[in-house]
C-alpha cells in the first residue's frame, strides 16, 4: 500500500468559496478515480501547513493511474494557482528497496507527460513532490 499525503497553505486572499471549490476538486480526485482505495481532506494539524489531503493506493500501477487519472489532474490545474505552498510524500510498506525511485520516477514522468502542470509548479514559490526535488 502506498499512502499519498499532500499539504498546502492557500493563498491568502482566497474568498472562502475558492477554497471550498479547491477542496472539492481533492476530494473528487479521490472520488472519481478507481484506484484510490480510501482517502480523506481535511485540515492539516500540528504543521504548517493549512490542508492535507491523503489517497491509499494499492501499488505503483494505482499510483500512475491516480497521477494521470482526469479529476486528478483537473484539481492540479485548478489548484495549484491558488496556493503558496504545497508538499506531497508517500508512506508504503513496501519492501522493495527501490520503491521511492520508482514513485519519484512516476512523478517525473507525469510531468513530462502534462507540461501544462509542471509550468504552473515551476510558478509556485514553494512546490514539492516525492522526487525529493522541488523549491521552498
Amino acid at each position: 500500500m502506498i499512502f499519498h499525503v499532500n499539504r498546502m497553505t492557500f493563498n491568502p486572499g482566497l474568498t472562502e468559496e475558492q477554497r471550498r471549490e479547491a477542496l472539492d476538486l481533492l476530494r473528487q480526485a479521490g472520488a472519481a478515480n478507481p484506484a484510490v482505495r480510501s482517502f480523506v481532506v481535511g485540515r492539516n494539524l500540528g504543521g504548517d501547513f493549512e490542508w492535507g489531503a491523503v489517497y491509499v493506493l494499492e501499488d505503483l500501477d494505482g499510483y500512475w493511474e491516480y497521477l494521470t487519472h482526469p479529476a486528478h489532474l483537473r484539481s492540479e490545474m485548478k489548484g495549484i494557482p491558488l496556493l503558496v505552498r504545497f508538499e506531497a510524500f508517500d508512506i508504503t510498506d513496501s519492501n522493495d528497496p527501490e520503491i521511492g525511485d520508482k514513485i519519484a520516477g512516476l512523478q517525473r514522468r507525469n510531468y513530462a507527460e502534462h507540461p501544462e502542470v509542471a509550468e504552473l509548479v515551476a510558478q509556485m514559490p514553494s512546490f514539492r513532490v516525492p522526487d525529493g526535488k522541488g523549491k521552498g
